[in-house]
């Protein structure tokens, strides 16, 4: 019988030593913009080195679309002051351009040209370039210049057969994780779905406060009605 995570995290605390060794990465992407908030147009600046070959340093989807990337790491402190130092390098050699701060990006006219990463003329960076073209294609350019953040981490069990028992435990959470970028670009960063959301639980409150106020009448006259009372927000 699987355990439920109360008692896996339970155990945890127990045996701290369990955990030994997590290693974590970040991995943040960015749009370059110019200081009108617009797209940049420009390649990738030659100050931050070869989006091919520079370990921390590259490009995603679009010319203009930066990433950083922290080496693995042991240290939560260490990994943040890494990524830290990235921007303030990358800003410090951009000239008159900025890092775009939000994942939803910069406005782009509709038909607007986004160019996609370039790697220079080796079999490698071409067939790098050929992949994004290949994904503007299938998706649209404009859907990949949304931009996020990436929060890997390895952890090594420590404690021979009772970690079996944990990674089976964990295993509903890690499935969940792993699809709540897609849930949250669905339910949360689209202004359409908010307001399609906002439209069912409305529906939903005020099918409850008829529900609950036939309750109520069964009840005592202190008796409280909670989704009674949130009504008038959704009238």
């Amino acid at each position: 019988m699987i355990p439920d995570v109360s008692q896996a995290l339970a155990w945890l605390e127990k045996h701290p030593q369990a955990l030994k060794g997590i290693q974590r990465g970040l991995e943040r992407e960015t749009l370059r913009v110019n200081a009108d908030g617009t797209l940049a147009t420009t390649g990738h600046p030659e100050a931050l080195g070869s989006a091919l070959t520079h370990k921390w340093i590259t490009t995603d989807f679009a010319e203009a679309l930066l990433e950083f990337i922290t080496p693995v790491d042991g240290d939560i402190e260490h990994m943040l002051t890494f990524m830290r130092d990235l921007h303030r390098y990358t800003a410090r050699n951009m000239g008159d351009e900025r890092m775009w701060p939000l994942s939803m990006p910069c406005y782009i006219a509709e038909g607007q040209d986004i160019e996609l990463a370039q790697y220079g003329t080796s079999n490698t960076g071409r067939f790098k370039t050929l992949y994004r073209e290949g994904l503007k294609n299938r998706y649209g350019a404009l859907m990949q210049t949304i931009s996020g953040v990436h929060y890997n981490s390895l952890c090594q069990w420590h404690s021979g057969k009772r970690s079996a028992v944990i990674s089976r435990a964990l295993m509903p959470k890690r499935k969940f994780l792993r699809a709540i970028s897609a849930l949250s670009a669905i339910t949360i960063v689209s202004v359409g779905s908010f307001l399609i959301c906002l439209v069912h639980l409305r529906r939903f409150v005020l099918l409850s406060c008829k529900e609950n106020q036939r309750r109520c009448r069964l009840r005592k006259p202190s008796a409280v009605c909670i989704t009674c009372r949130m009504r008038p927000l959704f009238v």
